[in-house]
């Protein structure tokens, strides 16, 4: 089958497309054609090394980790799905890829597709729906009353999350350009702040959560926003060594983590603020449950711009490039 694959780590991972074989189905797995794959940061990230001592893929590797797709073969154990069904799945950190003809999926992490989303909207939702899932709802418990400030807001993850605080009864406080104000407030922003002519640290106040999606000094300025006993969820670093712990890291990468997280912790704990790192994990019932939203149209998907999959490599680069507003996404069929 045809793939987008890196052969290396590094400035020149040689990012192109491979002929990769098909192989055998565990009892627990499904094939499916993947009709589109959805792009996200670390798809980027991945090939230049930056999370090479925490992710380890065999190389050559399929690059991509959302998907959207028609089950064509189910292995013995399956029971929840039949070929012919249309599922969508993140396969992020399972030693598989998505940006190709066919992907192998774990039982455990696919979701019937949602009947009133296209192929293409529902490959834009597994990582980023799953990652504020798990940030808003699993870390902070976020609830009715409370106040969550999430950065970015026009970017993937922003336009989801945005979309499930105010699902969850929250206020929405957010970063965005001139152009993008429009596009959060209609989300459901709450609090707006240009960045090109704000700080958002002298305009917002008294939060309850902060969801970091902003690399730079954005998480430490956003301390002095909230409140003692709240929580930042950082979704871009740095690790700090309980997330080494919970992947089982060695304990040279847990020290490390803990160094290089010492200054923000610290920061974070003279104002009574906990701070935590967290990667998204692939879950299929999660994904059922955001399923759910999604046909209620309580969350609706945000594309900025779809590629043919002759032309993934350029997805990419675009999406590097930093300034999408909501998902891009390779259509193959």
């Amino acid at each position: 089958m045809k793939a987008l694959t890196f052969k290396r780590y590094g400035k020149s991972p040689e990012i192109g497309f491979s002929e990769v074989p098909l192989r055998a189905l565990k009892p627990d797995e499904l094939r499916v054609q993947v009709y589109a794959a959805g792009l996200n940061p670390i798809d980027n990230m991945i090939p230049s090394g930056t999370f090479k001592p925490i992710l380890r893929f065999q190389l050559p590797a399929t690059l991509g980790s959302d998907l959207a797709g028609v089950v064509t073969e189910v292995g013995s154990r399956v029971t929840r799905f039949k070929p012919g069904d249309a599922v969508f799945a993140n396969v992020f950190d399972l030693g598989t890829g998505a940006i190709a003809e066919f992907a192998v999926v774990p039982e455990h992490v696919a979701a019937l597709k949602p009947a009133n989303l296209d192929f293409v909207q529902a490959a834009s939702i597994p990582m980023v729906g799953l990652t504020a899932w798990q940030a808003l709802k699993e870390r902070v418990g976020l609830r009715a009353g409370q106040k969550v400030f999430i950065p970015a807001g026009s970017g993937g993850v922003g336009t989801f999350a945005i979309q499930l605080a105010k699902h969850l009864g929250a206020e929405v406080g957010t970063t965005t350009s001139t152009s993008n104000v429009e596009l959060v407030r209609r989300l459901g922003a709450d609090e707006v702040v240009d960045y090109k002519t704000q700080a958002f640290e002298t305009v917002l106040s008294g939060y309850d959560a902060v969801l970091g999606t902003v690399r730079g000094d954005v998480i430490e300025k956003s301390i002095s926003i909230l409140k003692p006993g709240s929580m930042i969820i950082s979704l871009v670093g740095p690790p700090d060594a309980a997330f080494a712990q919970a992947r089982r890291l060695n304990a040279v990468l847990a020290f490390v983590f803990g160094l290089i997280s010492r200054r923000i912790r610290r920061l974070a704990k003279k104002r009574d603020v906990t701070y935590a790192f967290l990667f998204a994990r692939p879950d299929g019932a999660q994904l059922a449950e955001i399923s759910e939203l999604l046909k209620a149209e309580r969350i609706q998907p945000v594309i900025d711009k779809v590629f043919p999959f002759e032309h993934a490599k350029e997805a990419l680069a675009y999406l590097a490039q930093g300034h999408a507003r909501g998902k891009v996404v390779v259509k193959l069929r």
